[in-house]
């Protein structure tokens, strides 16, 4: 694909303006084109697609720079991408990067992540949308191999495009030694034991949301879960079609459609 300005890039995430993992990202882009920033001003884990319909939305500047402008957000994350695209800039984005994210958004977990809520949000806007994650929570997480992977599919991305309803869900996992990356499917599985029951300061009860994640498919060579624990850099391509277009055929057969 090629541009005749920059290519325009959109970044967001849903662990806050200054979470290291987006820093770490926007350094590591900063060569791709012309980069705006327009993440939350606090963490937003969690939230998928939620969008902010009760309250005014905020945006402030954070700083501006020869090629970078970086935006906070009192909303979403999917609040940040519509804002970028309705308000902020001048033009569609040529690529929208969601992440770095702390900690894995591999299996089901799209379900819920703000990351890939943000990507899927791109996507609905026909905007190339990529999702990066790394398996690992800690503070001091080191995102080197996340950046660099992450760098790359972003130059593909933006050399090849991606079809129209489809962005990619990138896990990269924890640690130095990364084998490489391989293309993968969504792990079938679920959250279980989800909650921690605790008391507060009267004594009456509170949960906190915890929970193990159970792997349906454990010897799935194509999953993400396996690539991930394999030393893989999992890439999943997702789209916003959730039609179940196997059983539309069956349940027309239903008696209360004929």
């Amino acid at each position: 694909m090629s541009f005749k300005k920059k290519p325009l890039i959109l970044v967001t995430n849903d662990d806050g303006v200054d979470a290291r993992g987006i820093n770490r990202l926007i350094e590591g882009i900063r060569t791709l084109g012309e980069i705006v920033v327009i993440a939350p001003d606090g963490a937003r884990s969690g939230m998928s697609s939620a969008i902010t319909s009760i309250f005014p939305i905020r945006l402030n500047l954070v700083k501006k720079e020869n090629d970078l402008t970086v935006y906070s957000c009192t909303g979403t994350p999917v609040d940040c991408v519509k804002l970028g695209i309705n308000e902020v800039l001048k033009r569609k984005p040529d690529l929208l990067l969601a992440g770095i994210n702390h900690g894995s958004n591999a299996a089901i977990c799209v379900f819920y992540s703000g990351t890939i809520g943000a990507a899927f949000e791109g996507c609905i806007w026909g905007i190339p949308s990529i999702g990066i994650s790394l398996c690992d929570h800690s503070p001091e997480a080191d995102f080197t191999q996340a950046v660099k992977y992450g760098k790359i599919i972003a130059e593909k991305t933006l050399e090849n495009g991606l079809p129209k309803g489809v962005c990619l869900n990138v896990n990269v996992p924890k640690g130095e030694e990364v084998k490489g990356l391989k293309v993968c499917t969504q792990t079938k599985g679920y959250w279980a034991k989800e909650f921690q029951l605790a008391q507060d300061q009267t004594g009456k009860n509170i949960y906190w949301l915890t929970g193990e994640f159970t792997n349906e498919e454990p010897d799935n060579e194509q999953s993400d879960e396996w690539a991930l624990d394999h030393g893989y850099v999992a890439v999943v391509p997702l789209q916003i079609d959730l039609t179940a277009h196997h059983f539309l055929k069956e349940i027309k057969k239903w008696e209360c459609f004929k």
